[in-house]
């Protein structure tokens, strides 16, 4: 099935109204939420803000017609599985979970509670679901599958921005670090790897990469980068790095410049799945969403403070430029 043909068939899923359009009548729903870092940052808490107004998009009020109870595992993904557990313990009518462990650890807890995954790395290769288009079994929801066409494009970004860098620092999601390479060597760059821990080991990890001189700095999209986003941008600043990014968070805190998707509009949009699950709907007829839309923004203070000269041509074609 061509990417055309999955998301036209995708919109008409979810956008096609079911039997009962009003709330079911005197019911009211339990909502589980398992997830990696509580809203404690500003971008953290905009992901959660967006839920909620997607579920009052939809008339799923907390307090009112629904219930939600949160786990959060603060970085210790070992704690995954015992949080799960008790979730499902508690026999929510649906769970929401993130990222990839956090989901991988529901759906060992329960194959009945439907599932709703936001902001998960591939989703089919790491068998949560059967496909994209036929998830089957009790786990649908929202993923940001990318591909090595986004590095390529991440390392094109910064060769424009700084035509001479050579080397290049990365961090993020392992599994597309060997799509990194590939693209780095066309592009005759050398990458080091950052890689990332816990909070209290980002400083030491850095220092370690550091050490080999890179003149720039590539970040993946995965929950830890997005997690970490704004202490990565300051030690970004710190070292002079220019540095681009795979969500627009990182440059709202002070980062050069992003290329990706929209992290809260997804967290927005897995209202759309809840309300068709609580209205009736089977996790395994919901087709898995990807975003569809891309956007470059650039933070012309942080340029201007690196010293760097943006092209006119690479202005142009941001879809938004902060001053």
């Amino acid at each position: 099935m061509n990417r055309r043909a999955f998301v036209t068939g995708l919109g008409a899923v979810l956008a096609a109204p079911l039997a009962a359009e009003a709330q079911p009548a005197g019911k009211f729903y339990r909502i589980g939420v398992i997830s990696n870092i509580p809203p404690t940052t500003p971008e953290v808490s905009r992901n959660w803000e967006a839920f909620r107004q997607g579920l009052s998009d939809h008339g799923w009020i907390e307090g009112q017609n629904v219930a939600i109870e949160y786990r959060w595992a603060e970085g210790r993904v070992e704690r995954f599985p015992s949080l799960a557990a008790e979730l499902v313990s508690h026999k929510p009518d649906l769970i929401v979970a993130l990222p990839n462990a956090g989901v991988v650890a529901a759906k060992q807890a329960t194959s009945t509670i439907p599932i709703v995954m936001v902001y998960v790395f591939d989703p089919v290769r790491n068998g949560l679901v059967a496909s994209l288009a036929r998830p089957g079994g009790n786990v649908t929801g929202l993923t940001f599958n990318v591909g090595p066409e986004i590095v390529g494009k991440h390392l094109e970004l910064l060769r424009e921005v700084v035509p001479s860098i050579s080397r290049v620092a990365v961090t993020g999601n392992p599994e597309l670090w060997p799509g990194a390479v590939a693209t780095a060597q066309l592009l005759r760059v050398k990458l080091y790897p950052w890689e990332l821990r816990g909070a209290d080991e980002l400083d030491g990890t850095f220092a370690a990469t550091i050490k080999e001189r890179p003149d720039a700095l590539l970040v993946l999209p995965y929950p830890q980068t997005y997690t970490h986003a704004r202490r990565i941008v300051q030690l970004a600043a710190k070292h002079q790095l220019p540095a681009v990014y795979p969500f627009k968070e990182a440059v709202d805190a002070g980062g050069l410049m992003a290329y990706g998707a929209n992290a809260p509009d997804m967290f927005r949009r897995a209202g759309v799945y809840i309300d068709k699950i609580l209205r009736g709907a089977k996790p395994a007829d919901l087709p898995v969403e990807q975003p569809i839309k891309y956007a470059l923004v650039i933070n012309m203070k942080t340029a201007k403070a690196l010293g760097l000269t943006i092209p006119p041509s690479l202005l142009l074609r941001a879809d938004q430029v902060i001053e």
